[in-house]
């Protein structure tokens, strides 16, 4: 991160007044939060919901990716998007939405797709990496490419009444976790999906995001929390990294 110093407006000294008081961010943080830069991938109920709390939060720069567009079925649980964003590209409007909750918070969009050909130099612009898209493939991507680069990843996922939040930095990486593609991978299309799980795991992940960052408590690094939402149940699990995993192991 930049250790530069830098100022606050009035407007930024009370936006986060309720920041600058906890003794874990205060002025430090908040001024790492501003320097910071996050690309959050996948604009969907995940992405949604943390990308809200991270402006909301003063992270300076948000990095947006997704090449979808806003369908009637996403407001289930998609909370930037209205009823009158159906057809539009996810990042355009999200990015409209975002600049009126925080107009310090500058955001860049990519209407695309993340892949191997792209990832290391999308990743690389940026100091942490928050993914929430359902898509194996992709998630294997971003990993490889947050391995490569020496970024921190921030992973979530949910499906039915379960989400899942871990922090990767290195060994053990996402495919320590996940070596290969499921056979029956689930998707939220596929399996459903309880509308306000995606409020919760993305908050987390937006949560986790926001320690790193800061330096703030103790982020879920190598570690899983699982959340049940029907039981309101809550585990950590420790990962342990894969000798033969062909990202981190090399």
């Amino acid at each position: 991160m930049n250790q530069t110093p830098i100022r606050f407006s009035d407007d930024e000294v009370e936006r986060y007044a309720r920041h600058l008081i906890l003794s874990e961010v205060g002025g430090p943080g908040q001024q790492a939060l501003k320097k910071a830069r996050v690309l959050v991938v996948g604009m969907g109920g995940i992405g949604n919901p943390a990308a809200l709390y991270l402006a909301a939060a003063g992270v300076g720069h948000l990095g947006l990716i997704d090449d979808d567009v806003v369908s009637l079925s996403n407001l289930q649980r998609q909370v930037i998007f209205g009823a009158d964003d159906i057809g539009k590209p996810k990042v355009a409007v999200a990015k409209t939405r975002l600049n009126a909750l925080n107009p310090h918070t500058s955001i860049e969009v990519f209407n695309q797709r993340i892949t191997p050909d792209n990832a290391r130099e999308l990743i690389g612009q940026y100091d942490v990496v928050l993914d929430g898209t359902d898509d194996f493939d992709t998630r294997f991507c971003v990993n490889a490419a947050c391995v490569q680069e020496g970024k921190p990843l921030v992973s979530g996922a949910l499906g039915r009444w379960t989400g899942q939040v871990g922090v990767f930095t290195g060994q053990p990486c996402y495919q320590c976790l996940v070596p290969e593609v499921p056979p029956e991978a689930e998707t939220c299309a596929r399996v459903g999906i309880i509308g306000a799980l995606a409020g919760v795991i993305g908050t987390m992940t937006a949560l986790e995001t926001l320690k790193i960052i800061t330096g703030a408590g103790q982020p879920l690094i190598s570690r899983l929390l699982i959340y049940d939402g029907l039981s309101a149940a809550t585990r950590v699990v420790k990962l342990a990294a894969d000798p033969e995993c062909p990202v981190c192991s090399r």
